[in-house]
């Protein structure tokens, strides 16, 4: 774990290589599905700092449903494309989901550059914001009920004092770590946006209740 910690501080101050995550199987048609943009390098099926533990906190709260997870197919790097990608394939793949499975309810989850995916899809552009781009797809209107929550860790767009707002920003529970070098507009610790670990039951409780 510290290893893998400290590649992607190297990868968020130096903007070195980054690992790529393989295209997931296709869900099928649980009661909720958690859709998640690792941040930038971050190993791990979904993130091991923020997916893999909030999908777990999530599964252990619910209670005679099911869920299954989906890791957005993105570079997640620090090529200028890598968020737009993001973005893009989160907008399909949770559009395609839901017609596939109509009765299916999606939380988001985005770290670091995956909080830019996450909020580029809802409509909030993060051009202008560390890995971040154009709004390039938005999820459509008819969707908008199904998505149960919004969870977002370490922003890069709090950087500037924005975050996501118009519809969804009452469904979202956007956590920034004090003194947090890549959200909190006053923030110079790498480690402290490595600390997220620690709200996985926290962002999980606000997301059951909300299903």
């Amino acid at each position: 774990m510290r290893i893998r910690a400290l590649f992607i501080a190297v990868v968020l101050t130096t903007g070195g290589a980054v690992f790529a995550a393989g295209p997931a199987a296709a869900a099928a048609c649980s009661d909720v599905e958690v859709v998640v943009a690792r941040g930038t390098g971050e190993p791990g099926n979904l993130g091991i700092i923020v997916g893999d533990p909030v999908f777990s906190a999530i599964e252990r709260r619910l209670t005679g449903r099911t869920a299954t997870s989906h890791a957005v197919d993105y570079p997640a790097s620090v090529a200028a494309n890598s968020p737009t990608d993001g973005n893009r394939a989160l907008v399909s793949h949770v559009t395609g989901q839901a017609q596939a499975c109509p009765a299916q309810r999606f939380v988001l989850v985005g770290y670091s550059q995956g909080a830019n995916v996450v909020g580029n899809s809802l409509g909030t552009s993060s051009a202008g914001a560390a890995v971040g781009g154009p709004v390039v797809a938005t999820l459509p209107a008819s969707i908008e009920p199904r998505v149960s929550a919004v969870l977002v860790f370490g922003y890069p767009l709090r950087k500037l004092g924005r975050g996501i707002t118009g519809t969804y920003a009452a469904r979202t529970l956007d956590i920034c770590a004090d003194n947090d070098i890549v959200c909190d507009p006053d923030g110079s610790s790498v480690l402290a946006h490595l600390a997220y670990l620690g709200n996985a039951d926290q962002a999980a409780t606000f997301a059951v209740n909300r299903l």
